[in-house]
């Protein structure tokens, strides 16, 4: 098997459009792949559709009990083995040729984002409506909601910076969604680790986590907008088939609010012992920044954000 390979890695949970995702994935790829499926809790209904030899599918081992996401992906990664290292929601379409374009431009210690584009996922196509894709990610200022609850480091879309940047192809990023991200293998094995659950709950933050640990150990996190990825935004219309019982939902909540309070003082309190750079250290690198006030530190030590 080529060192080449790369290994894409898709938790599910109940997708809807699983099928549509992994037949994508092997039309589009120009290089060897592999896709591994994590099942959480029940099969997918297209088990039995999945016969390509590319294909790997693993299960937890149980129906009843979710293990979460960031269980899923580790479940994934240990036992994949390409050089290189893609995370996929299990709802998202590719561009031709995106395992190719991404290895062309990643270095060992870069995080690679392709470009995002809104999906249409009766058509499978990108939306047409109107909506220029997503390229930039940035830290959304904690407290600009002044709510508790919403204190925290929170991704948002960063439209100034696609305009002011859009002839720079392969440009840094502050932050990501989550849904798609790429890297060599070697770097998830050294900095990225295991995504952790025990701290950050099953499912909160994980975008935080790979970005802040690729930027505070010296690596890059970049968008490349040579090739690209289109996800679906669920919304009500298709968020129905991930309906939580009320225990459950309650339970979800709970592990997103302990997630994000971990979140905050591991990282702006500088607390993981492989980082070069600390907090400071990235905000100054992507000031000026949408909503950022210059005594941002001031603020956040006020409210208890920093200590």
């Amino acid at each position: 098997m080529s060192n080449k390979l790369t290994s894409v890695i898709i938790p599910d949970r109940n997708e809807q459009f699983l099928k549509k995702t992994v037949d994508d994935l092997l039309a589009k790829a120009e290089e060897e792949i592999e896709i591994i499926l994590v099942f959480d809790g029940t099969w997918s209904k297209y088990v039995e559709d999945f016969t390509d030899k590319r294909i790997k599918m693993i299960h937890h081992g149980t129906e009843r009990e979710s293990k979460g996401m960031r269980a899923s992906i580790n479940a994934g990664v240990a036992v994949s083995q390409g050089e290189y290292i893609m995370v996929l929601d299990g709802h998202c379409m590719m561009g031709q040729g995106y395992d190719k374009i991404l290895k062309a431009d990643c270095e060992e210690n870069w995080l690679v984002i392709p470009r995002r584009h809104r999906l249409d996922p009766e058509k499978w196509e990108i939306a047409n409506n109107g909506k220029s894709p997503i390229d930039y990610m940035m830290i959304d200022y904690p407290m600009r909601k002044q709510l508790p609850e919403k204190y925290g480091l929170h991704g948002l879309e960063d439209r100034q910076r696609y305009y002011d940047r859009k002839k720079i192809m392969i440009d840094d990023v502050m932050s990501c969604q989550g849904s798609c991200y790429f890297c060599t293998k070697k770097h998830w094995n050294k900095i990225i680790i295991r995504l952790e659950d025990e701290n950050y709950g099953h499912f909160a933050q994980e975008a935080q986590e790979v970005c802040f640990k690729t930027w505070f150990s010296g690596g890059r996190v970049i968008v490349n907008k040579n090739t690209y990825y289109v996800h679906l935004h669920k919304g009500s219309k298709y968020g129905k088939n991930y309906a939580f019982s009320n225990a459950q939902y309650r339970k979800h909540t709970a592990s997103i609010e302990k997630g994000r309070l971990y979140c905050n003082d591991f990282w702006l309190n500088n607390k993981w012992d492989k980082r070069v750079h600390d907090f400071e250290w990235l905000v100054e690198r992507f000031m000026p920044i949408h909503g950022w006030a210059k005594d941002w530190k001031k603020q956040f030590k006020k409210v208890g954000l920093m200590k």
